[in-house]
């Protein structure tokens, strides 16, 4: 007999290597890693000493949510039906300036647990005092690529002081919380750091050999600002300054043009497309299929809770799939199960993480997610990857695996305490306020 920690078994598996299910499947775990995959009928060789009986249910990888902020849950709900410049300076930006470290541990906690709940299992997230997130990702059992953020705003000392902030955590914490943490650097985007700047944070991401995460092409009225003030699109400036020849993954790009996507392409630059904040800040819609239709890899994206009030990658998925078909006015674009790779194995490849996690092969990472089918927005099922995108909601998660650890299981948390973190960020929120 085969001895493993964990057997999954009587479910679809969704395998996310090809078009295609398992039927009454199992999969097992031991060390943290995925050693079977197949029919149930297969796993009678292999003795667990945790069984999960997932009849009922579908298994898919773990949802990988690329691009965050996740401490600006505590700004969930006020800064709201405002433009992008209104909400960042009149709103934003001034209570970013009263948070403390404890808010920012207790923001993410709640962020944590929320992207738990709705089966995300590995973020990106760029913010300030990363090391604090850092902290609760070690606690929450979840997976994280964090960038330290980097704004220069014309004030060159506050950009020099803020890239090294971001050198110094990603030196200290790539490999933290037994290797679930990365690190990339964060430059906010070219528009608010100097090209001097661009230039150190592109040779320091190379001497590290970490990525970068930036905010590329986001929004009409900056994108013509800039061109006006450097001649050349956000994209086509970065190229000139030898920027995108790092491991890149640019969140937004909604004002592309042709020549802007053809670069994206050449140049290898992974994409996360935030569509629900897009929406709400009244952005516009980023030209994917154009993206795709060009090789450039598209993974997904909430946005922080500040600008989407929500951390759910179902959603997400749903409204990717639909805005698309809006925009092109044609309903075959963008099929659903070409959305829910980029929720999976295209997050894991705009990380870096693909050999890890992304797909349930044997040898990754078990980062795996069960659904329960038992609902009746799930019936009749006459295509799983249809109901997962355009049905499911991050509410119908039942159990979550990250590493090999059994996160949530039958809608409980087991990594953090529920209750006493939604009232402790209550109170944190009503504190910020009244400074």
């Amino acid at each position: 007999m085969e001895k493993v920690d964990i057997l999954i078994h009587g479910c679809i598996i969704l395998p996310m290597t090809e078009k295609g299910f398992i039927e009454k499947g199992a999969l097992a775990i031991k060390d943290g890693k995925i050693t079977f995959v197949g029919k149930s009928a297969y796993a009678t060789h292999i003795q667990a000493e945790i069984k999960l009986n997932a009849k009922g249910k579908v298994a898919i990888p773990g949802l990988i949510n690329c691009h965050t902020h996740v401490p600006m849950t505590l700004f969930r709900g006020i800064a709201e039906d405002q433009p992008l410049d209104d909400w960042l300076k009149e709103t934003i930006w001034p209570l970013e300036a009263k948070l403390r470290l404890d808010d920012i541990y207790i923001g993410t906690l709640l962020g944590c647990l929320e992207m738990i709940k709705n089966g995300t299992t590995c973020f990106a997230d760029m913010y300030f005092h990363e090391d604090t997130v850092a902290k609760a990702v070690e606690k929450s059992g979840l997976k994280g690529a964090l960038a330290e953020g980097i704004i220069e705003g014309g004030n060159k000392a506050l950009g020099e002081k803020m890239l090294n902030r971001s050198v110094d955590f990603a030196k200290k914490y790539n490999g933290y919380a037994n290797s679930r943490v990365i690190t990339l650097l964060g430059p906010h985007a070219a528009y608010t750091c100097s090209p001097d700047l661009l230039k150190k944070i592109s040779e320091r991401a190379f001497e590290l050999n970490v990525g970068v995460h930036l905010h590329l092409a986001e929004s009409e009225g900056m994108f013509k600002e800039f061109e006006k003030k450097y001649g050349l699109s956000e994209v086509r400036f970065l190229d000139k300054l030898g920027f995108f020849k790092h491991h890149i993954l640019a969140a937004h790009c909604i004002n592309l043009s042709n020549k802007d996507i053809h670069v994206l392409s050449e140049r290898g630059v992974n994409v996360a497309h935030v569509p629900v904040a897009n929406m709400k800040l009244g952005l516009g819609a980023a030209k994917i299929k154009e993206l795709m239709d060009s090789s450039v890899n598209v993974s997904l994206g909430t946005d922080g809770p500040a600008s989407n009030n929500s951390l759910d990658m179902f959603e997400t998925m749903k409204v990717t799939a639909i805005l698309q078909k809006l925009t092109y006015r044609n309903p075959t674009v963008i099929p659903a199960y070409e959305v829910l790779k980029m929720a999976t194995i295209n997050g894991a490849k705009a990380l870096g993480l693909d050999g890890n996690i992304g797909s349930l092969e044997v040898g990754k990472k078990a980062d795996i997610i069960l659904i329960d089918l038992s609902k009746p927005h799930l019936k009749p099922l006459h295509n799983i990857y249809v109901s997962l995108v355009y049905s499911a909601r991050g509410s119908d998660v039942d159990t979550v695996v990250a590493d090999g650890n059994i996160l949530m299981e039958n809608r409980q948390v087991k990594t953090l305490d529920e209750q006493a973190i939604m009232e402790k960020a209550e109170k944190t929120a009503s504190d910020l306020l009244l400074r």
